[in-house]
């Protein structure tokens, strides 16, 4: 070890390891300090262990998917694109496949390969990894002259890149401590909040269906203040304790922007397979088959153990009644409420359980160009530290590459600037 680098990396994760790699390839010396023992460690359970690690598009749609500040990436993600990204892994022996919504996967379905990759880029460049924590910046005229470490103490650096993640999942390490070194350096923080997170829901009932999985349903998302459906989507949604998990949930929960309990309503289509004539249909034909079951009893080849109890109240029919009595308003309307389940959204989960972190520091104050600060010279941002989030679908991870790739770059340049 060294007590002096040309730059230093804060955070071992997907942003850390890109600009740290890339930054050792212009010829500077580097050293990541990362908190955790290893490096990419909420890399390693991203996606379920999966890892969805872009989206096969273009960078317009990447931009058109990031609701806060998107047009900020626009010289990021062109400079290092979602191609990008699938070739850097292709060449370090990650096979790569493309799912529904051009959702890209290591064939492997293991998220270790993609944390493998970037930590053999990482060392292969002769970078210097050091488990540690930044304490606080080392300024001084308007510039970055290194970090003090809790450890090994001061460590001057001609640059500072800041890829500490956000607050989610900080287990992990992201606890926050980029926010808290951005501000030292004169830094605005727009405030932090959950993305892509679970929701708490105001009806009972649905914690009734605790730890029921629905694989084939349709949502849609009503701001029932603007009323407006805001987002659609079909997949897989999960009953919990607290209301609603599972991916279209998460996915939901990115398009709330300001959330107010009430104010948004997830109707769920149960039975997106069925038109509502389909369903009408094949409630009749049930119903004829169990003429004379009590209406409860009748559900069992329709709808999920855990769900008929839930969906015979809703019905407002009485549980005994003869299948042979339901008229054919009640069966309409039962088929209607199925056709559309509403869910009222009181909240989202705590920040510690969502996928990303939205807010951060903020755009105005850094260069699009560069990535470099604003206010201080030779600091650079990149990943989840920044305002920038998007939907679901291995957007947020791009953010994180190609935010990265252009840190790396820049304060490499920096360096060899000053020695110019």
């Amino acid at each position: 070890m060294t007590d002096k680098y040309d730059v230093i990396v804060a955070g071992g994760g997907p942003a850390g390891m890109m600009a740290a790699g890339t930054a050792a390839r212009t010829g500077a010396r580097v050293l990541l300090v990362e908190k955790n023992s290893r490096l990419g460690r909420k890399l390693g359970i991203t996606g379920k262990g999966r890892c969805n690690v872009t989206n096969h598009c273009t960078v317009q749609e990447v931009i058109a998917n990031t609701p806060s500040n998107g047009k900020f990436l626009y010289g990021a993600l062109s400079r290092f694109t979602p191609q990008d990204t699938e070739r850097f892994l292709e060449e370090r022996n990650v096979a790569l496949k493309v799912e529904r919504g051009n959702r890209v996967f290591p064939v492997s379905d293991k998220a270790k390969d993609i944390v493998n990759a970037l930590e053999s880029f990482v060392r292969s460049g002769g970078v210097q990894v050091r488990e540690d924590r930044v304490a606080e910046l080392l300024l001084g005229n308007g510039c970055v002259c290194g970090v003090r470490l809790e450890q090994m103490g001061e460590i001057e650096a001609e640059s500072v890149i800041l890829a500490c993640g956000g607050m989610s999942y900080p287990g992990t390490g992201s606890t926050g401590d980029g926010y808290r070194l951005a501000r030292q350096a004169g830094h605005t923080i727009q405030p932090i909040r959950p993305s892509l997170v679970p929701l708490t829901v105001k009806e009972k009932d649905c914690t009734q269906m605790q730890g029921l999985s629905l694989r084939n349903i349709a949502v849609k998302l009503e701001d029932t203040q603007k009323k407006k459906v805001i987002f659609e989507d079909f997949g897989e949604l999960l009953f919990t304790h607290f209301g609603l998990s599972g991916p279209v949930v998460l996915s939901a929960s990115s398009h709330i922007r300001q959330m107010e309990p009430g104010r948004y309503r997830l109707w769920i289509d149960l039975k997106p397979g069925l038109t509502p004539e389909q369903l009408d249909a094949r409630l009749l034909r049930d119903f004829e088959k169990n003429i004379n079951k009590d209406f409860v009893n009748s559900l069992g080849a329709l709808l999920p153990r855990k769900l008929i109890p839930v969906a015979v109240r809703r019905s407002q029919i009485a549980p005994d009644t003869k299948c042979n009595m339901v008229t054919h308003e009640q069966r309409r309307q039962f088929g209607a409420m199925l056709k559309a389940f509403p869910v009222t959204i009181e909240g989202f989960r705590p920040i510690a359980e969502a996928i990303v972190t939205s807010g951060g520091v903020t755009v105005k104050e850094v260069d699009p160009r560069t990535m470099e600060s604003q206010k201080t010279a030779g600091l650079y941002f990149a990943g989840e530290l920044l305002d920038v989030d998007a939907y679901t679908g291995g957007f947020n991870l791009q953010i994180a590459f190609s935010t990265g790739r252009l840190a790396g770059e820049s304060a490499g340049r920096h360096v060899r600037a000053k020695e110019e």
